[in-house]
């Protein structure tokens, strides 16, 4: 069992969402950074999938009233463990003994930071995750003080490796876009303007998207595009001009035209920028 003595600015549960459910207006969400939990999970000996908690900005304080193996990725925090012993650091398992609280500090780069506990974080599944989704209100509520959240059990995980290679470095802030497929709905010129210079991340970012300001892609066409379904990564243009690139709690469907969609390999980059950073896109072809 896990206690929530402080969750931090927003934490959540996430594995690696629902999908399947977009017919029925059911966003997939998961975990915004899906390498982040996967690497996470494997250095406990988890099923990738596993849930885990996601903190943004961290702060987060935890008491684990049960000894267990945890795992931190993603952005790097400081980590200070109380009534513990023996070495801890980011990207490497470590032991927690009955009673010891993990105290997370701020990233000094990044946003996001995934905590994977032996066993998972054994809420009750919703459509067959345990995903808090921020768009649709499924699953567990955001983490508050006070919240406790069970552990599952370890007897048949396999055993735990220290041999994973490390998380390392944030990648480069450069997202890799294929066109389309509504580019045509675009003035001449407007992917090489997408590309032409940084774009910078906006306070009103979240689990929805990554808002952009910048240079102002311009509609070529007007009137209203009928809905029709997005994907992750799918960078949406309002008439504002200025893009949105969809994260694991868009909507199933939209109705603004997409000018590109972020390939899946660099969709971490965009998870983890956080307001003020520099995204740059890339276009890349088929």
């Amino acid at each position: 069992m896990i206690e929530v003595l402080a969750p931090g600015p927003y934490a959540t549960v996430q594995d690696l969402g629902r999908p399947g459910y977009a017919h029925l207006g059911v966003p997939r969400s998961g975990a915004a950074d899906a390498a982040g939990l996967r690497l996470a999970n494997r250095l406990v000996g988890n099923p990738e999938g596993s849930a885990g908690l996601e903190l943004t900005f961290g702060g987060a304080r935890l008491r684990f009233l049960s000894g267990a193996w945890i795992a931190v990725t993603g952005a790097a925090c400081p980590l200070t463990v109380v009534s513990g012993t023996g070495a801890h650091g980011m990207a490497v398992p470590f032991w927690l003994p009955p009673g010891a609280e993990l105290r997370v500090g701020a990233p000094a780069a990044g946003l996001r930071t995934y905590v994977a506990v032996r066993g998972g974080i054994d809420v009750e599944p919703v459509l067959g995750s345990r995903s808090t989704d921020s768009l649709s209100g499924l699953g567990p509520e955001p983490l508050r003080a006070g919240t406790r959240l069970p552990v599952g059990a370890t007897g048949a995980l396999a055993p735990i490796r220290a041999d994973h290679a490390s998380a390392g470095a944030l990648p480069p802030p450069v997202l890799r876009v294929l066109a389309g497929p509504r580019d045509d709905w675009f003035a001449p010129g407007a992917l090489a303007g997408l590309c032409a210079r940084p774009y910078e991340v906006t306070q009103d970012s979240n689990r929805v998207g990554v808002r952009l300001r910048g240079t102002a892609l311009e509609w070529a066409r007007r009137g209203e595009l009928p809905s029709e379904g997005v994907v992750t990564g799918a960078i949406q243009v309002p008439p504002s001009g200025q893009p949105i690139v969809f994260l694991a709690d868009h909507p199933p469907t939209g109705g603004y035209p997409v000018i590109g969609v972020v390939l899946d390999a660099d969709l971490p980059v965009a998870a983890q920028a956080r307001p003020g950073d520099a995204l740059t896109f890339r276009l890349v072809r088929r």
